[in-house]
């Protein structure tokens, strides 16, 4: 008998009334809770209101939940959801694709830039740290939701995944991308915290997250199991296919930073609106120099 892991982890933790906790919720949560503390320490490294962060977040997660749904129902499944629209609601019976967040969350950040007069690629730069983070608390609740594994392997650390009457050993593919995301958010931070010419490069670390994440992703693809019906046959799945555009993207974001001067800055231009009491100090300063 080969050897193996078995796994049986029930997805929900606890259930109270029609309330169901699951250990997906809870790492997609303890994601945005980890992403916000991180981000903050951003913040005051550069010097920025923290209440403009609490704005970004809320831009940032809606853009994110409702990329990685439709992500799923229009790359993975279109037939049944445009047929069946009201069922992208249903996140609960499961479909979350990171391609769409990777599509919706930089088009929420470029309204977000527009409106609050910052540089675009400032923010990409830092996002992608956290967004990293973020693919590794994902992939954790997807081995334990026992899904999206791999193709069958004779490797000692070949998972059984009986909650899905799976009876031979699959590449538990959740650790390996987990492992990987991991490893590129502790190499973006090194990079913004200890290479100061690299950081103040505006798009480099974008383009080292996107070339790395979707390189992997790329790879990885090859020993995962099909996710739907209609890829059976394909040469590259439609997750390898959605990714060969991020990787150039990725490329060609890494030699136009390092063709640029090291010069990215936020360029927050209404600070003001961000530190309610900033226009009225304003004010009884002047108010108090012409009484003099």
């Amino acid at each position: 008998m080969l050897l193996s892991i078995t796994w049986n982890i029930d997805p929900e933790i606890f259930s109270i009334g029609i309330v169901h906790v699951r250990y997906y919720g809870v790492l997609f949560a303890l994601a945005f809770v980890c992403d916000y503390l991180i981000f903050s320490r951003f913040f005051r490294r550069e010097k920025l209101p923290l209440p403009l962060l609490d704005a970004l977040t809320m831009w940032a997660v809606i853009f994110t939940i409702v990329g990685l749904r439709l992500g799923h129902c229009l790359f993975y499944e279109p037939a049944h959801y445009l047929s069946h629209p009201w069922d992208m609601l249903k996140i609960w019976e499961g479909g979350l694709a990171s391609h769409g967040a990777a599509i919706a969350l930089p088009l929420g950040l470029w309204l977000f830039c527009r409106k609050h007069k910052m540089s675009y690629l400032w923010l990409l730069d830092r996002i992608v740290i956290v967004v990293a983070l973020t693919g590794f608390f994902i992939r954790i609740g997807n081995l334990m939701n026992s899904e999206i594994y791999g193709i069958q392997t004779s490797l000692p650390w070949g998972f059984i995944f009986e909650h899905r009457h799976e009876l031979a050993p699959k590449h538990p593919t959740q650790i390996y991308e987990a492992l990987a995301y991991l490893l590129i958010f502790l190499l973006l931070l090194h990079i913004y915290v200890k290479k100061d010419s690299l950081r103040r490069r505006g798009g480099f670390l974008f383009g080292a997250f996107l070339t790395l994440v979707f390189t992997f992703r790329f790879l990885v693809e090859f020993i995962k199991e099909r996710q739907v019906d209609f890829e059976e046959g394909m040469p590259l799945d439609m997750g390898q296919l959605l990714s060969i555009p991020f990787v150039l993207l990725g490329v060609f974001m890494l030699i136009y930073s390092l063709r640029r001067e090291p010069d990215s800055k936020p360029f927050v231009l209404k600070l003001s609106d961000f530190q309610p009491n900033a226009g009225a100090k304003a004010q009884r300063k002047g108010k108090s120099k012409a009484t003099k």
